[in-house]
């Protein structure tokens, strides 16, 4: 009897042990889940991004309008003639605020770094004397001294149209202080300044004293099989192979197009440091636009931030942006050493252009030559800062032309 009463007091001591182990393990892949989850999806976690919290943050701002601190040219539309229509909060991270709206039947989109206009600083002009009595000019070397405290840029008074309203009105004081809140945001200043320059960044509608309007245009994801979803994007249907293959190849060429632009064709190359399929997205006609550009720079900033102590190559990595560590004196070099096709080419054309993603339409020699030429552009440059452009050149040219011999192809098969 005694060894049955032994055997049962064992069991049931396994019994609850294994029961234990079981909940730990419960609980332990509960917890995991739970901060996956939190961490991909922040905004559905989020609190602060819901519909109420941004209905005050616009009350606010029409507040402020009608106590005539601010003003715009949608600001009427916003708070009076109810043409600007309020529809979700898309984004919420430390005071930035995103929010899809509505405009005379249009979708756009409503960006503020920071949620109160309140928050911006302040023009000193404003409280030391009278706006309408402040030369223009006085104003504009302002302007220009703020967009190259922003963007480490020199303009000429020539080129601040985009950023400069001339008409004084009777709220010009209120004109002065809202265009001051805009140009404390990097955003804001490429994309007036690149607009009428560039059909790779957003285009800006108007504004309401700190929160301007853009297009709204459908962004990518890393998880989707095509990166960007066509049918959304272009409103046409993408369902058979050849479709999504000619529209891929065409959003290739354009991302190629873009990195060539921001390289040549202004003053100063634009390094883009934050590349991911969700800060770009793509037109009708399958132009890729660069919508979030809180992490770019152009060359004389990118080489400030760049230059700083280290003690190896990994202390000079600026997100997407590298630099190399000189030992001997123990600091990043200012040039970068990767580049913006490099960094598309690892984080993007490798979704694209990989063994898993077979393209029946193209031929298969063709393929096996784009797959390798985008592994060969995605890998780190020799530490040569020459050679290392010279092969991104290389690799531009050989990608350019991989790409057309893939429409020519697309086209054959389809007379």
């Amino acid at each position: 009897m005694r060894g049955v009463f032994g055997f049962q007091r064992l069991r049931l001591k396994l019994w609850r042990r294994c029961t234990l182990l079981l909940f730990l393990c419960w609980a332990a892949c509960c917890l995991l889940g739970s901060t996956f989850l939190f961490l991909v999806h922040r905004s559905v976690f989020s609190e602060r991004c819901t519909d109420e919290k941004s209905h005050r943050i616009l009350a606010r701002l029409c507040l402020d309008y009608s106590k005539g601190a601010l003003t715009g040219d949608l600001c009427e539309d916003l708070c009076v003639a109810q043409k600007l229509v309020y529809k979700q909060c898309l984004y919420y991270d430390r005071g930035k605020k995103v929010i899809q709206a509505d405009w005379k039947g249009q979708p756009v989109i409503l960006k503020s770094k920071k949620e109160i206009f309140s928050s911006y600083q302040r023009l000193r002009l404003l409280d030391e004397m009278e706006t309408q009595d402040v030369p223009e000019t006085e104003l504009l070397l302002m302007v220009a001294l703020e967009v190259k405290n922003v963007l480490g840029l020199e303009l000429s008074n020539t080129t601040m149209g985009p950023l400069w309203t001339r008409k004084r009105s009777l709220h010009w004081k209120a004109q002065v202080a809202s265009m001051w809140s805009l140009l404390q945001q990097e955003e804001y200043i490429y994309f007036s300044l690149l607009q009428d320059f560039s059909k790779h960044v957003l285009r800006v509608i108007g504004s309401c004293g700190h929160f301007y309007a853009v297009e709204y245009l459908t962004a990518g994801h890393a998880w989707h099989k095509t990166i960007f979803p066509l049918e959304d994007a272009v409103g046409i249907s993408f369902t058979g192979t050849k479709s999504k293959v000619k529209a891929i190849t065409d959003i290739a060429l354009s991302f190629l197009d873009m990195v060539n632009h921001f390289d040549n064709d202004f003053s100063h190359r634009l390094h883009l440091c934050d590349i991911k399929p969700e800060n770009f997205a793509i037109r009708n006609d399958l132009t890729v636009v660069a919508i979030d550009v809180d992490m770019a720079f152009f060359e004389p900033k990118m080489r400030d931030i760049l230059e700083q102590n280290c003690t190896e190559d990994e202390d000079c990595n600026f997100f997407d942006c590298f630099s190399k560590c000189d030992l001997r004196i123990r600091k990043c070099g200012a040039e970068r050493a990767n580049s913006n096709l490099q960094v598309i080419c690892d984080k993007i054309f490798r979704h694209w252009f990989s063994p898993n993603f077979r393209r029946p339409t193209i031929s298969f020699p063709l393929q096996l030559q784009l797959q390798k030429a985008v592994h060969e552009c995605a890998k780190p440059g020799p530490k040569d800062l020459t050679q290392h452009q010279q092969m991104s050149l290389h690799s531009l040219s050989e990608l350019y032309h991989l790409l057309q011999a893939s429409q020519r192809e697309l086209q054959k098969a389809d007379g």
